[in-house]
């Protein structure tokens, strides 16, 4: 199982991807990323879903139009670990190849 980070960890871990924020009401990290529309939302998901699926990882998310809301936290450890910020740095990633 993995462990989770310290309040001080994360803050550390947060410093290199500024857009992802602590969750206001538990021990999670949110982003939303916007696209021109839905297909390019869809796509992003879409990317996304495959990787995690890999990494047996799996985002609580939404969409709606050309918004995605992604939350990202270890349920097991109840709070945020390594895998989180690994799949938070390939979300970034994906998004970044398509013109942001």
């Amino acid at each position: 199982m993995m462990k989770k980070f310290t309040t001080e960890q994360l803050d550390a871990e947060l410093q290199s991807l500024p857009a992802w924020k602590r969750h206001g009401r538990r021990e999670a990290i949110r982003r939303q990323y916007a696209f021109d529309d839905f297909a390019q939302a869809f796509s992003f998901m879409t990317q996304l879903a495959l990787v995690a699926e890999k990494r047996n990882h799996h985002p609580e998310w939404s969409n709606v139009y050309n918004k995605v809301n992604i939350t990202l936290t270890t349920h097991d450890a109840e709070g945020v670990t390594r895998r989180d910020i690994e799949l938070a740095r390939y979300a970034d990633e994906t998004f970044g190849r398509f013109g942001r």
